[in-house]
């Protein structure tokens, strides 16, 4: 997105120039906002790679520390039964050995990416990337500074309403494609767990009838297979995955009408002239945010209690 500043407002952003760092290579106040942008999106691109690593890694850790002492107490527990030590062996050492896999290379990377294993391998790193080289404090007050300061350069560098307008025309198609992809992915969530309920409790009935009066196989399905049958069915309750993947698509589909009528000129557009293209902009963003709206007022009714609040589609309708 290109950003141009206002007349009045240049010399103030000139003014500006000396506190964006690496600005003296900048030939223009719109070439120190891109900058800024460009900052700001590979800080948060940085962010959320370090937190989700961090992430993967403590949960490495986690199940490193829960299957060792699983493993003893396991063959403690069935030191005299060969082939139930064997099999809890194996379901506890897969995990054990991945994870333990992931921690060796992963730090195997950090040392590498950081310039830390010697001069050996000095000459494979041309520069020790930010996204290693800094923590996660690091980067999320780094983030917040330029965030700050892209705020307090394009409150001074507004663009022209029409130009804005026609901006937000062209995002239109990222806010179909981000609803619909969520749309998709509680679909694929939702169809999972319910799966999941079906054949869990197909076999919880099969393994039931069985009638076992003693500590066996059909004991431990039964009680696992009904363990995740009960969390499945607390999870697509509690979360609502259908009602979300229908209202994100609801919405997504509204949104897409009303960029094809406006597009094509047919519709509440049809009144409008070809020297009418501002009026036919502002009236087709008001739409469109009037859909967000409602989208996210349903949103915010899904995360409340079933008995105090009912999701409505785009017309208001429960």
């Amino acid at each position: 997105m290109v950003i141009r500043c206002s007349a009045e407002s240049r010399d103030t952003v000139r003014e500006m120039g000396a506190e964006l760092p690496g600005s003296g290579n900048l030939s223009s106040p719109e070439d120190a906002l891109r900058r800024l942008q460009q900052s700001v999106r590979e800080d948060e691109r940085d962010l959320a790679w370090k937190v989700k690593r961090i992430g993967m890694v403590r949960t490495a850790a986690v199940v490193v520390a829960l299957c060792i002492p699983g493993l003893v107490a396991w063959n403690a527990i069935f030191s005299d039964q060969h082939q139930w030590r064997v099999t809890g062996q194996a379901v506890l050492v897969m995990p054990l050995v991945l994870s333990i896999l992931f921690l060796l290379i992963t730090g195997y990377v950090h040392l590498w990416k950081t310039d830390r294993l010697g001069e050996f391998f000095a000459p494979f790193v041309e520069q020790v990337e930010d996204r290693y080289g800094l923590s996660t404090s690091e980067l999320r007050d780094r983030l917040e500074l330029n965030q700050a300061a892209f705020r307090r350069w394009s409150s001074l560098a507004q663009a022209p309403l029409k130009e804005r307008r026609s901006l937000y025309r062209e995002d239109v198609a990222e806010i179909i494609a981000k609803y619909q992809a969520e749309s998709r992915k509680y679909r694929r969530v939702h169809n999972s767990l319910q799966s999941l309920v079906m054949a869990g409790s197909t076999t919880v009935t099969t393994v039931a009838a069985l009638d076992t009066r003693e500590w066996n196989w059909q004991t431990i399905v039964v009680i696992a297979v009904g363990f995740c049958v009960a969390l499945a069915s607390t999870f697509t309750g509690y979360f609502k995955y259908r009602e979300r993947s229908y209202f994100l698509q609801q919405t997504a589909d509204a949104i897409e009408e009303e960029a094809n009528a406006h597009a094509l000129g047919v519709g509440q557009y049809s009144r409008f002239t070809a020297g009418q293209e501002d009026q036919a902009l502002a009236q087709f963003t008001q739409e469109v945010e009037k859909l967000r709206n409602e989208q996210r007022r349903r949103q915010q009714q899904l995360d409340q209690p079933t008995e105090q609040a009912v999701p409505q589609g785009p017309s208001g309708t429960a």
